[in-house]
């Protein structure tokens, strides 16, 4: 029989850690592991699952983008009956499963609001017999703003998990540079490279995307500001001779992408975000995005160029770091959270062609998917369950 994984995983404002866990998920059953993919966020569409199970848990975001508080995907806040029933469903769906290995997106390094459902998953996993393997998952940098106190919670929570996972190559990014407690989780913590579905499909006789300026931003949610200051770019000049594509994540606000629509000219394409992504960034001349993990780890596999955006705030530091270990090397230009304007995108759009192609660096490590189940196949082997 196949081992069983139990894998959560919580987005609140983006898509894009439900996009990377689908995408764990996927390389776990394809080395032969039974996967139940269990999300509490927003569902999702076009999520591709070929071969993994799927539980939709009462959905929850973010009431803001400070995605400190909790909020039902209607706006209603999470009380504490909402917070007891959906506890009470997740703990019911692990013991059915009875899964061999349990795996938790982020937390306890991140994702601390859900507590009040991780904790007694976390609990409960302990109290199965036989007890599974707990592990946290875990993304290249995680946020430097935690306080003390919470940093001392995550490490002590840790103490109940067998691993930590982090999906990212240290050749590039390092979760010290991050995380100040890292030699109290050092010895059970391992690089697996970073997670990232290898996917160049397009239309040999037409390729999508040659020689365009691609301005992308993930979901959507915050990425109207990007594409009005792409727009206001090239009005200023910057690589005007070229068709810029403008791609709208399907949680951008109606009038963010009508202003958008209304601003665009006849060499600026908008439209919704492709399946595609990779091959368009193959194909372009310059990449322009916000600085998520897939979003930069597929522009650093696939693209020339590249100027990052990265939303960041004085709690939220992920994306601004993971940017700026890009910029140190020389990999991308980057415009600063608070700095965003056509002059300041079309300037970071100069230096990032003036500089060296991301081609001319060392490629990154991006197995992390096969490389998790190798990790969880040898530690279930040495504890007799492989």
């Amino acid at each position: 029989m196949s081992a069983r994984v139990f894998l959560y995983v919580q987005h609140l404002l983006g898509i894009g850690h439900l996009r990377r866990a689908a995408t764990l998920a996927r390389a776990l059953a394809a080395a032969g592991f039974d996967v139940l993919l269990v999300s509490g966020g927003a569902p999702l569409g076009d999520l591709t699952l070929d071969g993994v199970r799927f539980h939709q848990l009462p959905p929850l975001r973010a009431a803001n983008a400070g995605l400190k508080e909790l909020a039902q995907l209607d706006g209603t806040p999470v009380d504490a009956t909402f917070q007891a029933s959906r506890a009470q469903r997740l703990l019911d769906l692990l013991r059915r499963e009875a899964p061999d290995v349990v795996i938790t997106e982020q937390f306890p390094f991140g994702r601390t609001q859900l507590r009040f459902e991780l904790l007694p998953l976390i609990a409960a996993a302990k109290a199965l017999r036989p007890r599974p393997l707990i592990v946290s998952s875990l993304r290249d940098v995680v946020r430097r703003s935690a306080s003390p106190q919470r940093v001392a919670e995550s490490v002590e929570t840790f103490a109940d998990f067998d691993a930590l996972l982090i999906h990212a190559d240290p050749a590039l990014v390092r979760l010290e540079e991050s995380f100040p407690a890292w030699a109290s989780v050092a010895e059970r913590a391992r690089y697996t490279g970073y997670v990232m579905e290898e996917n160049l499909a397009q239309d040999a006789a037409t390729p999508a995307g040659t020689g365009e300026v691609v301005v992308s931003a993930g979901g959507g949610a915050l990425g109207g500001p990007l594409l009005k200051a792409a727009v206001g770019a090239r009005r200023l000049g910057a690589l005007a001779d070229r068709t810029w594509r403008l791609l709208v994540g399907p949680n951008m606000p109606a009038a963010d992408r009508g202003e958008v629509e209304a601003a665009r000219d006849e060499r600026m394409i908008v439209e919704p975000a492709r399946a595609d992504f990779p091959a368009l960034l193959h194909n372009a001349t310059l990449s322009i995005s916000q600085a998520g993990y897939n979003t930069v780890i597929e522009t650093v596999r696939h693209a020339d160029r590249a100027v990052l955006v990265p939303f960041g705030t004085a709690r939220e530091t992920e994306q601004v770091d993971r940017a700026q270990a890009l910029a140190e090397r020389g990999m991308a230009a980057v415009v600063a959270p608070g700095t965003l304007s056509p002059a300041t995108l079309a300037a970071a759009i100069a230096k990032a062609m003036a500089g060296p192609s991301i081609r001319s660096f060392p490629p990154i490590d991006t197995g992390g998917g096969a490389a998790t189940a190798r990790a969880l196949e040898r530690m279930l082997a040495g504890r007799g369950n492989g």
